[in-house]
């Protein structure tokens, strides 16, 4: 008799249909593959364990298999599946059949590869977010925010104008919305292009990558990285590639590399980048457009997030010879981030394969919304607003910066936006310990980075709404926690 019909008589389970059986443990461990297997094989005979059947003789049956035994909860997220040399010998197929099912799992999303650890049914992913609470009155230097002070009226906008109920089949984009729009973009867009609307830049850099990119393929972002870019990449199950950034934004040698290595897609922030406030300079610019003139396949995504209050200019890193192509410019740092909306300008056949998914009658932006920011765009006295923003966030970044220089802590640049990034020669996370007893939150570099061993001695300093006795205060306190922690290391 079989292992596995040895198995399934020991269980009383009866085996039916024309694969065979086998059962696996639900479990996790940080043992190989081999080493989690045995350790299984010990315990198939304990009393009360939690059991599941994986049978089949062809690579679909078997994946469909696994794939029912978690949909009944019958194998939980990070469960150990059995490895191929085993699983194969129980069901008397050949190991490159296990091998394709458990590829088939992983390109499905149901399943992820450890290296030595094997094959474990996937998890969702937990994520770091922006706008953290902040606990125990600490002075929030970490979440992220615009200052409320320097955004619009929101609700007074919603009562201008004529809106009125909207029924199913209007066309999806405010028709006032999209002639503002349009001339924005024209502005900086020397290519036709079509104007489109979006639940804001996340969900607009999301459905780009799924009308052209399948999962698995590999996206280049920026290293470290806006938070839920990372989150983008991981929940629809991309590969990423990091491209280190610098003062002047992304290296054009890092993103030639990863092109090369075959990314299929690039998304790049031109300005006032999250987290280090990183710009594109023109030099900058005309490095990576003739990096990407090299691969005009490649899809390329421009994060303008910040374009209405940046300090400094918008460069176009998008050559001509780019067929797919998006410039995304969401309205959340400068109206408010609960007007959930993004301004998309793209190639045509783009264009097409997103309104097919923000079509009308279906998935479309919310014509109130759509109305609100219209009015808010038109509106001289939030123009002014937007002057004011520019100089202040401006001024803040500076000043923190230069507080800093003063108690001997250097950035290397002018950063523009809303956070400063800061390299400390110690380690990250038990600077930010240390800050929060002081009565400082701040946000540790590692969370910015793909790998979480990447930017340990980075922080990343919210300073949107700091004022001048608090960046000193704040400097001051960084210097001692920087200096104790020299001494605790050496």
């Amino acid at each position: 008799m079989s292992k596995a019909a040895q198995l399934t008589e020991r269980r009383g389970s009866h085996h039916t249909g024309a694969g065979k059986t086998i059962w696996a443990r639900a479990g996790t461990t940080n043992d190989s593959s081999q080493e989690l297997w045995h350790r299984t094989k010990m315990l198939e005979s304990t009393p009360g364990g939690d059991h599941v059947q994986i049978k089949g003789t062809t690579a679909a049956e078997i994946a469909g298999s696994v794939r029912d035994q978690v949909a009944s909860g019958g194998l939980a997220p990070r469960s150990a599946l059995p490895p191929v040399r085993v699983l194969a010998a129980e069901l008397g197929v050949n190991r490159n059949t296990v091998a394709l099912a458990y590829r088939r799992l992983v390109e499905a999303g149901v399943a992820e590869t450890r290296g030595r650890r094997g094959t474990v049914i996937a998890a969702v992913p937990q994520l770091a977010r922006e706008g953290v609470g902040v606990a125990g009155g600490a002075v929030d230097l970490a979440s992220g925010n615009p200052d409320p002070e320097l955004l619009p009226d929101i609700l007074a906008a919603a009562g201008v104008g004529h809106y009125h109920q909207l029924l199913y089949g209007v066309p999806a984009v405010d028709a006032g919305l999209a002639e503002w729009a349009s001339a924005d973009f024209t502005e900086d867009i020397e290519q036709p292009f079509r104007t489109l609307v979006a639940h804001g830049a996340v969900d607009a850099t999301e459905r780009l990558l799924k009308a052209h990119l399948a999962r698995g393929d590999t996206v280049a972002i920026e290293d470290p990285c806006f938070l839920a870019s990372i989150g983008t990449l991981r929940l629809n199950g991309y590969r990423s590639a990091p491209v280190p950034v610098d003062g002047s934004g992304m290296r054009p040698d890092a993103l030639r590399a990863a092109l090369e290595d075959g990314a299929r897609a690039v998304v790049c922030t031109p300005r006032a980048h999250n987290p280090t406030g990183a710009s594109l300079t023109g030099e900058r610019v005309a490095d990576l457009r003739a990096v990407l003139a090299d691969h005009p396949q490649v899809l390329v995504i421009e994060d303008d997030h910040f374009s209405a209050v940046s300090a400094r200019p918008y460069y176009r890193i998008t050559p001509p010879t780019t067929a797919r192509w998006a410039l995304v410019r969401s309205v959340s740092k400068f109206l408010g981030p609960d007007l959930r909306l993004a301004l998309i300008a793209a190639d045509a056949e783009t264009a097409v394969r997103l309104e097919a998914r923000l079509s009308a009658g279906t998935t479309w932006v919310s014509h109130l919304l759509q109305h609100i920011v219209r009015e808010l765009l038109l509106d001289p006295g939030v123009l002014e607003l937007h002057e004011r923003a520019r100089e202040v966030y401006a001024h803040r970044s500076g000043l923190l910066v230069d507080r800093l220089h003063a108690h001997g802590i250097e950035v290397p640049y002018r950063p523009d936006g809303l956070n400063v990034w800061v390299e400390l020669d110690v380690d990250g996370r038990s600077a930010v310990e240390a800050l929060a007893q002081r009565g400082w939150a701040v946000r540790p570099g590692h969370l910015f980075g793909r790998d979480p061993s990447t930017h340990r001695g980075a922080i990343r300093v919210t300073s949107s709404t700091i004022s001048e006795p608090q960046a000193e205060a704040f400097a001051a306190e960084l210097a001692a926690v920087v200096a104790e922690l020299r001494t605790a290391g050496s």
